[in-house]
Parts: structure tokens; C-alpha cells; sequence
């Protein structure tokens, strides 16, 4: 008799049905896995003989092939051990599935026969959704994380025996539900508010534009400005996820392992990165032999901060070029090539020279560092990789008057709102476009909605041709300008839009030239 039983891998971030056939024959016991099996798929079989025999089950001594289907996927997932273990208890007759194609089975096995969690359980929930499979057996730790999706049944197991009595029958386990209501009732539930920052203003609003558009920013300035304070409470202004959002960003973070760390499974604020200046580029952008998302996918719907930007190893800020762009990564191995998302805002902050006190003009703190070292260390961070950053701004020293302040200016609610309602502009205005910022905006869009009087044209052209400004930036001050009108709710553009968009470019020349 042939055990079937339909279980789930990931590729990438979704994932991929799979039929797991068990075929047993009189002979002396040997188990074969085939079907494009990766070796630590084919090492588990030790384990969930091992699994079976410890829950209370005698198989007979067989031959065992079992096939893995389709065989022209790679498989490699420890997911894989429970619907191998039910087909083989079906191959034997010790157990009956009246429909095992509307159900789905996922887990891990350890040797007494316990199942214990696995990655991608969202992907996978997804999945076993659109295939139309009415069931998904999981891990029990897994079960909030897959019970997201609505119209799925999810019945969370404990052990191999426990699903085996469920499958027959013998048993009843209630599915696991989860209020998405209520989940999303934390949306806005920050420890950090940019409230709690003192003076900066300027930054604060070039925060907000960067917050409304979807704008790369860069901050320079002395150590103890305030630049990671400020970047830590970006997330803080950024408009709420919703459902879909909240999906897409947990897909990414449930195949990395990432998703046990979020309440009931799921990400509820957007998500905030900020990984060491010695990562390496395959961490940053993702990779290895079975590709996994890196930093920049880890960061998609939210925040990539990177402190101390000149101190990244040159490779690795460069391989940032396409994502920045594009808004995907894309990682091809000589057997498939995969596709995570990468559509992240990019915070940067670094200082103006090495020691970190080049013109801040503060006392006992003054800079003596040659200028051929501070241009060495300027230089570290290429031209390319500055134009697409739109938005650069200069963060000074705190004064005194400041600090022995109460906190002034805006809480994060209130700038949030400010961005909300710039936002809500843009979807409208982009509604077909498929794009949902300013900071998307492909050159056909750039000349419909980004119209220029005289007086902007002559000052954009005054600053082009004394800034030399590439073509690149040149968009960029378009896209910013156009931000800045949303953010006053104005359907034109105006002179004083683009000036304050020119001059979140100024720092081009005076740290670069």
C-alpha cells in the first residue's frame, strides 16, 4: 500500500506543495528518500524511524522508498519529518486518511516522537490557502503564526501520536484562532516618541518629509548629536501597517526564523534593522547555498538604519544600489533564481571626518584630522550611492539651552497624522499606478504630477547648474518638492517647495567637493 500525504517547502518566501509518497516491500529494512531531497532531508529518516517506533508504533521491517513530488524542486526542510512519518504509518495500515488532499502537514520530529517548530509556517499558511486545502496540521508553538489566515483550519499538534489520533479520528483538537482585532489594536504601542528628542527641529522635518514621500536620508553630524536617537524614532512616524503590509513583512521574517519574536506571529509596527557596520554583503542582501532574505528584506515595509555608514566594508554599500532602486533583490544560483522584496526606507547617519569633529566648533573637542584623511574617509561612501539617497541633512551639536529644556516640538502621533494624510494624497494619486509613495515615481510619473511655475524652473535650474547635479538627483529634488507640497495639501508646486528640497541636497558639495 502507498502512504500519501501533502505537506509543504519554502522557495525563497512562499512556498511550494509537496506530496510525500511512502511505498513499502518485503525486505530486509532500508529507506531510500528521493525526489531531489537535500541531504539533511535524507538524514532524517534516522529520525522519524526513530519518532515512530518511540510513540508506540511497530512498523514492519520494509524496504522503504519514499518520493518527494514534484521531484524537479530542491527540498530542504526539517518541515518535511511529520508527513513523512503519517505516510509511512499509512503505507503500514496502522493509519487512514479519508481525504489527505485537503489537508496539509508540517513539523519537525525529535527522536521520542514530539514535534517541534519550524520556519515559513506563514508562507506555507498562505499557500495551503490558495491551493484550497481546508486543513493545516502544525506544530503547536506555530499555530498563532498560521491561524492569521483567515478561512484556514489549523489544528496545532504536540506530538506524532497526537496527530495521528486526530488524522484517525480518535481525537479531538480544537483549531486555533486569533483575534486579528485585537492585535492590531498595538499598532501605535511605541516605547520611543520623537517627542523625546530635544531641539533638532530641522532634522525632525526633514524626518517628516522623509516619513511622507518614503525617502532615503542621510544625517551628518559630531557623536552625540542625536543622529541614532532620531533614527530610532522614524518607525515611530511612519504610517500604521495594515493586514497586507503586516502579511508581506512576516513572510520574510517567518522564513528567517524571525517570527517567534513577534506577538501572536505577526508584525504589528513596521519593521526597524540597524546591522553593525561589519556585516558582510551576502548578510546585508541576503544569500547562501539555499538563498535566505538579508538585511534589506528583513527591512521591507520598514526601516534600514545604518550607523557610522563610512565604517561599511565598500562591497557591501554597494551591492545597496540595486534594491535602493529597483526595490527587490534578486539572487540567482546555478539551480534557480529567487526574488525577495526590498522596498525599505534607508536611514544613514555617519560623521563629518574620521574623529567626528570636523566644524562643530565645540570646546576641548576640536578636529586634527588631515585633510586627505578626511577625504579619504568622505570618499568611502561613492557617488552612486549618495545619489540615491534623497534626502541629506546636517544635524548639529545640542546647546545647552536645549538640554535643560523640557522636550519640545511634536509627539510622534502628531507627525504621524501630518504623514498619514500626505500618504493618503499618494494612494489616491497613484491609485493606478501601482506605486504607493513619492519616492517611486518612474520619470512618466515625475512629469505629470511634478509640474513646475517659472519661478521654480529658474531656481531649480540655478542650482543645477551651479551644483552640477546629476540627472538622478535633479528627480530626486522633484520627488522631495513634490512631498513637501502633499505634506501642506497643495496641488502644485511652489518655489519655496523647491527650495527646501534643494537644500536637503547642499551637503552634496560642502562634504563632498
Amino acid at each position: 500500500m502507498v502512504g500519501i500525504a501533502l505537506t509543504y517547502t519554502t522557495i525563497g518566501i512562499d512556498a511550494q506543495q509537496i506530496s510525500v509518497e511512502c511505498d513499502g516491500t518485503s525486505a530486509l529494512f532500508q529507506v531510500n528518500i528521493v525526489g531531489m531531497a537535500s541531504s539533511s532531508v535524507k538524514e532524517s529518516k534516522d529520525r522519524v524511524f526513530a519518532a515512530i517506533k518511540n510513540a508506540g508504533y511497530d512498523t514492519a521491517p520494509k524496504r522503504y522508498t519514499i518520493n518527494l513530488a514534484p521531484a524537479d524542486i530542491k527540498k530542504d526542510s526539517a518541515a518535511l519529518d511529520l508527513p513523512i512519518a503519517i505516510a509511512v504509518l499509512q503505507s503500514n495500515r496502522i493509519l487512514k486518511i479519508n481525504d489527505y488532499r485537503k489537508v496539509g502537514i508540517i513539523g519537525e520530529l525529535s527522536l521520542d516522537g514530539n514535534v517541534r517548530p519550524v520556519l515559513g509556517v506563514l508562507p506555507i499558511a498562505i499557500a495551503a490557502k490558495k491551493d484550497n486545502i481546508d486543513t493545516l496540521i502544525v506544530p503547536f508553538e506555530n499555530a498563532e503564526e498560521a491561524a492569521i489566515i483567515d478561512g484556514l483550519n489549523v489544528i496545532p499538534v504536540t506530538s506524532l501520536r497526537e496527530c495521528a489520533d486526530w488524522l484517525s479520528g480518535q481525537i479531538k483538537i480544537d483549531p486555533a484562532t486569533v483575534d486579528r482585532d485585537k492585535i492590531f489594536q498595538v499598532l501605535n504601542d511605541f516605547p520611543l516618541d520623537m517627542h523625546d528628542v530635544k531641539g533638532q527641529f530641522q532634522v525632525k522635518r526633514a524626518l517628516e518629509v522623509a516619513a511622507a514621500g518614503g525617502h532615503n536620508l542621510l544625517m551628518i553630524g559630531p557623536p552625540g548629536s542625536g543622529k541614532t536617537m532620531l533614527a530610532r524614532r522614524v518607525p515611530t512616524i511612519l504610517p500604521e501597517l495594515n493586514l497586507d503590509e503586516a502579511l508581506e513583512a512576516t513572510k520574510i521574517h517567518s522564513v528567517a526564523g524571525m517570527s517567534k519574536h513577534f506577538r501572536n506571529g505577526i508584525l504589528t509596527t513596521r519593521p526597524f534593522r540597524s546591522p553593525h557596520h561589519t556585516i558582510s554583503d551576502v548578510a546585508l542582501i541576503g544569500g547562501g547555498a539555499f538563498p535566505k532574505p538579508g538585511e534589506v528584506s528583513l527591512s521591507h515595509r520598514g526601516v534600514l538604519f545604518l550607523d557610522e555608514l563610512p565604517e561599511f566594508k565598500r562591497a557591501v554599500l554597494e551591492v545597496l544600489r540595486q534594491p535602493l532602486e529597483d526595490g527587490v533583490v534578486t539572487i540567482s544560483r546555478a539551480a534557480t533564481s529567487l526574488t525577495f522584496p526590498a522596498e525599505f526606507m534607508l536611514i544613514a547617519s555617519m560623521n563629518p571626518c574620521p574623529c567626528g569633529y570636523h566644524g562643530a566648533n565645540i570646546p576641548n573637542h576640536h578636529c586634527n584630522c588631515e585633510w586627505g584623511a578626511i577625504n579619504r574617509y568622505r570618499s568611502r561612501v561613492s557617488g552612486p550611492l549618495l545619489d540615491r539617497i534623497d534626502i541629506h541633512v546636517e544635524v548639529p551639536t545640542v546647546t545647552y539651552a536645549d538640554l535643560a529644556s523640557l522636550p519640545t516640538g511634536d509627539k510622534s502621533a502628531d507627525i504621524r497624522a501630518r504623514v498619514n494624510k500626505a500618504r493618503a494624497i499618494q494612494r489616491e494619486r497613484f491609485a493606478e499606478a501601482g506605486i504607493y509613495n513619492n519616492a517611486q515615481m518612474n520619470s512618466k510619473l515625475l512629469r505629470k504630477y511634478c509640474i513646475l511655475d517659472k519661478a521654480s524652473h529658474a531656481l531649480l535650474q540655478n542650482a543645477i547648474d551651479k551644483m552640477g547635479y546629476s540627472a538622478r538627483v535633479f528627480d530626486r529634488i522633484l520627488k522631495v518638492a513634490r512631498t513637501i507640497a502633499d505634506l501642506e495639501g497643495l496641488k502644485e508646486i511652489c518655489s519655496e517647495h523647491i527650495s527646501e528640497a534643494i537644500q536637503y541636497r547642499t551637503l552634496d558639495r560642502k562634504y563632498w567637493n
